[in-house]
């Protein structure tokens, strides 16, 4: 089957070497990507914006150069000024404006510790029509309910006070957020949805792959973490829906190996190498195939208000086994050469969707 080519309205592309390993799995098949600004240090304005852009391009080929369009993001601090939104929204290069609460997920440590800290920073948001991307978690609370504690604490209030600003809650995970997104009256409000929180529960974060018994599977260990069986139905429901509020963001994130398996893993799953044949497995299992090129190539595109893309991409069935994991070489500080290994979502499964671009 073909179908547009698709966009990943959120995916961490992090820097350096690691960079230039994933980048190219993103940019063969998604045409746009909202490009996350939690890197170290993170990107703070247009003009570090600017620069990470085109480190981003740096690692492609001629030809995805051609294909591929980074869009760009801020991290929102309190420091974030008015006047650094208005040059955000006349670059034509940022599409939004990330907030993460300070401490919940990776590289957050410079986020909004108090939302009312950035409250004339959202008022001119709202005034130029400049989109507001949410981790919506509190940090205060049991790591299952942060999501729910967050609607009702910070997300309700916020679009009450702002009824013009435009909004996405990044990676649902609760049935309560993903019907609230269903049913707000709020004009400007959409989400994303990943593919691991399709396809997994927290079931499997206890349940490592191709083993029995019960053990830590750290390569599934997301913030937000994944949720119960209730929850994943829910957001099934609105994904095949064909709801325009609802689109796909990878949220892919990866981690070296050895960081996430350790004493303190890391938090993020690597969905870029299989994340539409991901998505369409679960089309496929829900009977919603017919649904699949609305909630991957069309929503998102018309959220932010940029036209879709005019390529194809082509889903095979092929059957194929997912690589164990991907690698780079990396230079330590003291000069020594050593072999990073990634691990992607899926891997070591054989799965019977390839995609290509057509």
């Amino acid at each position: 089957m073909e179908i547009t080519q698709p966009d990943d309205f959120h995916v961490h592309v992090r820097d350096g070497e690691m960079m230039k390993l994933v980048t190219p799995f993103t940019a063969s098949i998604f045409g746009k990507a909202i490009i996350m600004p939690n890197t170290t240090p993170p990107i703070r304005n247009v003009s570090d914006a600017t620069s990470y852009k085109e480190r981003i391009l740096s690692t492609l080929s001629d030809d995805l150069k051609k294909t591929f369009q980074p869009l760009m993001t801020l991290y929102l601090t309190s420091q974030t000024s008015v006047e650094d939104i208005i040059a955000a929204k006349q670059s034509g290069i940022v599409f939004g404006v990330k907030l993460y609460p300070a401490g919940a997920t990776t590289n957050s440590d410079s986020g909004v510790k108090n939302i009312d800290d950035v409250e004339q920073t959202l008022a001119k948001m709202e005034e130029v029509g400049m989109p507001l991307l949410i981790h919506g978690e509190v940090t205060d609370t049991d790591i299952f309910d942060r999501e729910s504690v967050f609607l009702e604490r910070t997300l309700k209030p916020l679009l009450l006070k702002h009824p013009n600003l435009r909004v996405v809650v990044e990676h649902v995970t609760t049935k309560e957020m993903a019907e609230f997104v269903l049913n707000s009256n709020h004009k400007y409000l959409g989400a994303t949805i990943t593919p691991h929180h399709l396809l997994y529960t927290r079931t499997n974060l206890f349940k490592p792959p191709h083993r029995d018994g019960t053990a830590l599977n750290p390569h599934l260990f997301c913030l937000p973490v994944l949720k119960g069986d209730e929850h994943r139905e829910a957001l099934i429901k609105v994904a095949i829906s064909g709801n325009k509020r609802f689109f796909a963001g990878t949220d892919s994130a990866p981690h070296p190996r050895s960081s996430k398996e350790s004493s303190c893993c890391s938090a993020g799953v690597f969905a870029s190498p299989v994340a539409l044949e991901a998505y369409a497995i679960v089309f496929e299992q829900n009977n919603a195939l017919d649904k699949l090129e609305q909630f991957m190539s069309h929503n998102g595109a018309d959220f932010y208000g940029i036209p879709r893309n005019s390529k194809k991409v082509k889903l095979t069935r092929e059957s194929w086994k997912v690589p164990n994991n991907y690698s780079f070489t990396s230079t330590s500080s003291t000069g020594e050469k050593e072999n990073v290994e990634v691990v992607p979502l899926m891997a070591d499964s054989t799965i019977n969707w390839k995609a290509s671009l057509v």
